[in-house]
């Protein structure tokens, strides 16, 4: 049957986007107005910042929307190096910052820069390509997943010595989900989680931060003044919001009780003033996000097209729901934000670019 080609993206997809965006903007001004007035004396101070990141993520956006994807195919390995070299960068303390005791930003002209949000995209990239270029051997652990491996080791050890346990395990989930898809044996993938379990156990146990993060989730009253802290603010912030929420603006929590709010834990904030009504269509939202997102993998008119937006889309929906678990206290701790709506200008650019790849591609899309 003859095919023509859509001459348009997704509409409901980028629709979702900006008022994610937008809903974003509303919340990191309404989580962070106090504390931003405390520690710096102006109110606006994460909300103008957030503003700047959201236009050039925009911009990102915008850029990648009409720019061919498959340029992107030609430049993977220009993409890896690249983001390889800023990884070993942030090792450098002359152009990098240490926050809480990690040190994962790139400082220059003072502006701050996390290399491994880069790194999630590059990485997706990656195995979109290899995926098309092994796809008749896939089956075959030496030539279909070794170098998947590999490269996906080359990333994950340098993330996980920043150290960012979080986007360790995001980087890892959605590689070998996308192998999955891909078709590559059950066999290989058990056989690389059982290899995993002592990295993440020794990460786990060489941390004090980490152990007390996974007996806070399991049982955050043991410790509620320390280790349980963040969990049971959160809950009490989820508690107060009921099902219509205490209003927008009016959160008790993020009066200096509930840490992180405008960054990891904005989810609880919303849960208060916006109550399970508000929780709820953030929810919905993301669920759109990703339904368009599949979709729009599966129509993909070539197979790096489909594997690309399969990626790109595993890679927003994981850390979106894993940021979610974390704050209804069905996960522990990660350290992730919220895709669109928490305080990260890198998180947001590398976010908004994705999506802009994902609306070309949809763009591209052969219409039966």
């Amino acid at each position: 049957m003859a095919t023509s080609q859509v001459k348009h993206s997704d509409s409901l997809l980028g629709i979702t986007v900006a008022v994610l965006v937008l809903v974003g903007i509303v919340m990191v001004f309404s989580s962070s107005a106090v504390y931003a007035m405390e520690k710096y004396n102006d109110s606006y101070y994460f909300l103008k910042r957030q503003v700047i990141w959201c236009f050039l993520g925009t911009g990102a956006l915008l850029i990648t929307k009409n720019l061919d994807y498959h340029k992107l195919h030609q430049h993977t390995y220009l993409i890896m190096v690249t983001t390889f070299l800023l990884l070993l960068a942030v090792m450098f303390p002359s152009i990098s910052k240490e926050v809480g005791g990690a040190r994962r930003w790139l400082v220059l002209e003072g502006l701050s820069f996390q290399p491994s949000e880069l790194a999630k995209f590059a990485l997706v990239l990656f195995i979109a390509k290899s995926l098309v270029k092994r796809a008749d051997k896939l089956r075959d652990f030496a030539y279909g997943y070794l170098p998947n491996l590999i490269v996906l080791g080359f990333f994950f050890i340098p993330i996980l010595c920043q150290p960012d346990f979080g986007t360790a395990m995001i980087i890892c989930m959605v590689t070998f989900t996308m192998l999955f898809i891909a078709g590559l044996r059950k066999k290989f993938l058990f056989l690389s989680v059982l290899a995993l379990i002592p990295f993440i156990v020794s990460a786990i146990m060489g941390a004090e931060y980490r152990t007390r993060r996974i007996i806070a989730f399991l049982d955050p009253w043991q410790d509620p003044s320390n280790a349980g802290f963040q969990a049971i603010q959160s809950f009490y912030a989820f508690g107060r919001g009921g099902y219509w929420g205490t209003g927008l603006g009016a959160s008790h929590q993020k009066l200096f009780y509930l840490p992180e709010a405008h960054t990891d834990f904005i989810f609880s904030v919303i849960g208060e003033e916006l109550g399970f009504m508000g929780t709820t269509a953030i929810i919905l939202l993301f669920s759109i996000l990703i339904w368009r997102g599949f979709v729009t993998a599966y129509r993909a008119k070539d197979p790096f097209g489909t594997h690309l937006a399969t990626g790109l889309t595993l890679l927003i929906g994981f850390q979106a729901f894993i940021n979610l678990g974390v704050a209804a206290g069905l996960l522990p701790t990660k350290g992730l934000t919220l895709p669109f709506i928490s305080m990260g200008g890198s998180s947001m650019l590398i976010t908004m670019l994705s999506i802009g790849v994902l609306l070309n591609i949809s763009e591209q899309t052969a219409k039966y």
